[in-house]
């Protein structure tokens, strides 16, 4: 490995205390010249990689295929070999959510995209053409209104059928029998059930999007979007919970909050990184051929990633909690079942909140 030149001052340039040797036992700065030969930054740079690089795929193995052996380990005491669980939860947070956004699309999905997009470009072109023309003196205002309300009688007639089926403008819908706020509001100082005052923020924002025009298709794709961002930061919140739930079921003096705490980041760390294999081989599957024998692999494939997945609390709680089988799976169970009913409590709040926060 290279190294930087030493100081021949002992003095630490980072909290002044004395160096005898190469590294502060202060705060364990290297104690070299603050400028280096320009190759040293290359230097440094590989090092530095090839020992993150290490450290980070023997992390994953332990992580993929050794449940719990990456928290015994660490709660072992050996911890220069891994990842740290909370670097290790941002960055798979991180690539989970980043990485399908730069995989390709397949064609199907392309054509279904282009196929809603089209309309409302079409749209906003002959807004601006309107709108340049107005500009240039070249119509008036009433030529500009006769024009729209031609288009939008053309639009009408020629795509009804359409219309009716994904737009929220159609005059035939209606929200708990009303048509617009002001109607749900007079429905809702007669009713004494609370119904119309908590539904009332999603009706709200249901009729905004249908003034604003926007079409079934578009809010489907943009709360999507809103709802998977979101995740990351419900499942940050959630990490306390699951912790306190094994805290619960386990010997307070044996272990720690602390000790839960790692556990969970290293099983959700999982479950984000087995989210993004599932995600990838969905984006594979599209390409794939209508042929029986690979319908079969691929239902196989997605089969065993998903007992995979669930089996895996179970034997990291075994492991890492070194209780009998049968008292594991007993608690291993009811874990699993009351943090099942929190994940979808949880989920539920985040659908409705990622519609109310939706922009």
């Amino acid at each position: 490995m290279s190294h930087g030149k030493i100081r021949e001052d002992k003095t630490c340039l980072n909290c002044g205390h004395q160096v005898e040797e190469r590294f502060c036992p202060h705060c364990g700065q290297e104690n070299i010249e603050p400028r280096q030969p320009f190759h040293y930054l290359f230097t440094h740079f590989i090092e530095d990689f090839t020992h993150y690089d290490g450290q980070f795929w023997k992390t994953i193995k332990y992580l993929l295929f050794n449940p719990g052996k990456l928290t015994k380990e660490y709660l072992a005491g050996k911890r220069q070999l891994f990842v740290a669980p909370v670097k290790l939860y941002i960055f798979i947070s991180f690539i989970t959510f980043l990485v399908p956004s730069f995989l390709p699309e397949s064609e199907s999905a392309s054509q279904e995209k282009e196929k809603t997009e089209k309309p409302e470009r079409e749209k906003k072109h002959s807004q601006e053409v309107l709108k340049s023309l107005e500009a240039e003196g070249l119509l008036s205002k009433a030529d500009i209104k006769k024009v729209s309300d031609s288009l939008k009688k053309k639009d009408t007639l020629t795509l009804n059928e359409d219309i009716i089926d994904k737009t929220f403008s159609t005059k035939n819908s209606s929200i708990l029998n009303a048509h617009n706020l002001k109607q749900y509001d007079s429905l809702q100082a007669k009713d004494n059930s609370g119904i119309y005052q908590l539904l009332r923020p999603f009706v709200k924002k249901v009729f905004s999007l249908r003034e604003e025009g926007y079409t079934k298709e578009q809010v489907w794709a943009k709360y999507k979007e809103t709802f998977i961002h979101s995740i990351p930061k419900a499942l940050f919140v959630y990490l306390p919970i699951f912790s306190f739930f094994l805290w619960v079921f386990h010997n307070k003096k044996k272990w720690w909050y602390f000790d839960h705490g790692i556990f969970t980041l290293h099983y959700f760390s999982f479950l984000l990184l087995s989210t993004l294999i599932f995600i990838i081989f969905t984006k594979l599957d599209d390409y794939v051929p209508d042929y029986t024998i690979l319908n079969i692999i691929s239902f196989l494939a997605f089969l065993s990633l998903f007992l995979y997945t669930s089996v895996y609390f179970f034997v990291a709680h075994h492991r890492v909690y070194e209780s009998s089988k049968r008292m594991s799976i007993l608690k291993g169970i009811t874990l699993f079942i009351i943090n099942s009913i929190g994940i979808v409590l949880m989920l539920l709040v985040l659908m409705y909140t990622s519609f109310i926060m939706m922009h």
